[in-house]
């Protein structure tokens, strides 16, 4: 696989961390473990993971809907551990995202076969900036967008709803799903909150190109990103 893989492990379980560290860092992997799901996203935004091996039942969040919200802008491999072992879990799991899905108990060396194969079957983390549409580009390894070759000065949401456009030019988000993706608490936030994000963006865009506006609005539906300009 060239290059040694960084393999990402969330899962509260000190014993069972320990031994797939341990099964990992055999196969010649390096690793980081966390406990809890409070600072994934900012790891892997700063392309410190190459797969993640994901516990679903976090102290702190879903392990699922932590996945969602990673799928909005990354497309780092994910396997997921969990408890369950029923097909409708697997199923879901599959579909918001994930790549494998092991249930506990389970070998640690079948899960480092399961990690080879599918850092094969996928390669691991992309490292060079994604050139999208719309004249927009996404670094996601620096946290950048860049717009017509320019650098954009984007607060936390703002950079988290323009990702996940430009990951899915095309595609109408409503904006109940633009704050289930992006916040971190969707409840604490409103319709009007998000179209307040929306005005800022389209005003740093206008900045560059003033007759051209990349981001489209569905009335009564959401928002996308335009793919005919």
């Amino acid at each position: 696989m060239g290059e040694m893989k960084h393999i990402l492990i969330v899962e509260d379980e000190s014993s069972i961390a320990e031994n797939i560290q341990y099964a990992l860092e055999t196969e010649g992997f390096e690793t980081t473990w966390l406990s809890e799901g409070r600072g994934v996203e900012s790891l892997v935004r700063s392309g410190g993971a190459d797969l993640i091996v994901l516990d679903i039942g976090l102290p702190d969040v879903n392990g699922m809907e932590l996945c969602k919200k990673i799928r909005a802008w990354s497309s780092v491999p994910v396997i997921f551990l969990t408890a369950r072992s029923d097909e409708i879990d697997r199923v879901v799991g599959l579909e918001i995202g994930g790549d494998d899905y092991m249930v506990k108990p389970f070998s640690p060396r079948e899960l480092s076969a399961r990690v080879k194969a599918v850092l094969r079957r996928t390669g691991g983390r992309d490292k060079n900036p994604a050139e999208l549409s719309a004249g927009l580009s996404l670094d996601e390894e620096r946290c950048l967008v860049s717009y017509c070759g320019r650098a954009l000065d984007l607060p936390r949401y703002e950079f988290g709803i323009l990702s996940l456009f430009i990951t899915h030019p095309g595609r109408v988000y409503s904006r109940d799903q633009l704050m289930e993706m992006v916040w971190d608490d969707p409840g604490m936030s409103t319709d009007r909150t998000v179209d307040a994000h929306i005005k800022n963006i389209r005003a740093k865009l206008k900045k560059i190109t003033p007759d051209i506006d990349p981001i489209k609005t569905h009335r009564g539906i959401g928002y996308s990103l335009r793919e005919d300009i």
